[in-house]
């Protein structure tokens, strides 16, 4: 008789992140965020690719020349979205990082549904779009909210670093990060 084989379904998320895993230097935080998973209304997806903005030192950050209406945001607590308009078609999420006054967000470029269609939303446009994120969801508080949130995961994904994708300043930074396949 075989041996019965182990179960290689993925181990049940355990909690919500708390604003603590947010409150850290955005780079650990860009790599950690990967394999956890996003909920928002119901929807539940890996997360699999993310891009590290750091501040006033980080030309491509939209924070780096200061505090304005759309970026304050980022100044604001760890753990909160910060949700934007570009070329007027495409919404970008991004979750607000480090401690409170450092202007810093992790970009989410691309997820992997959790439902039967295990449908990979690779770009930000795309993912925004799925789950119609637009700029109404700013500045949700991910720790407490009860629709928009992150759960963690103990399955830390293997992934590759790359430089970010269009941007036209600090283009030299490697602060993209892809979980690798399983193909």
């Amino acid at each position: 008789m075989a041996a019965p084989t182990k179960n290689k379904s993925r181990p049940v998320p355990t909690s919500r992140l708390p604003r603590d895993f947010y409150a850290r230097p955005t780079v650990a935080v860009a790599k950690d965020l990967l394999g956890k998973i996003m909920v928002f209304n119901g929807i539940a997806a890996t997360i699999t690719e993310t891009e590290a903005y750091v501040g006033k030192n980080d030309e491509a950050c939209h924070a780096s020349r200061g505090k304005t209406k759309r970026t304050e945001i980022m100044f604001g607590p760890p753990g909160h979205s910060y949700v934007y308009f570009i070329y007027g078609m495409y919404h970008c999420l991004n979750f607000v990082t480090e401690p409170e006054g450092t202007a810093a967000a992790v970009l989410i470029r691309g997820c992997q549904l959790l439902d039967d269609s295990k449908l990979h939303l690779n770009g930000p446009g795309k993912l925004c779009r799925h789950f119609g994120i637009t700029r109404d969801y700013n500045a949700i508080d991910l720790c407490s909210d009860p629709d928009f949130y992150v759960l963690d995961h103990p399955i830390r994904p293997k992934f590759d670093t790359t430089p970010r994708i269009g941007i036209s300043k600090a283009k030299d930074k490697l602060w993209r990060y892809v979980v690798k396949s399983n193909s």
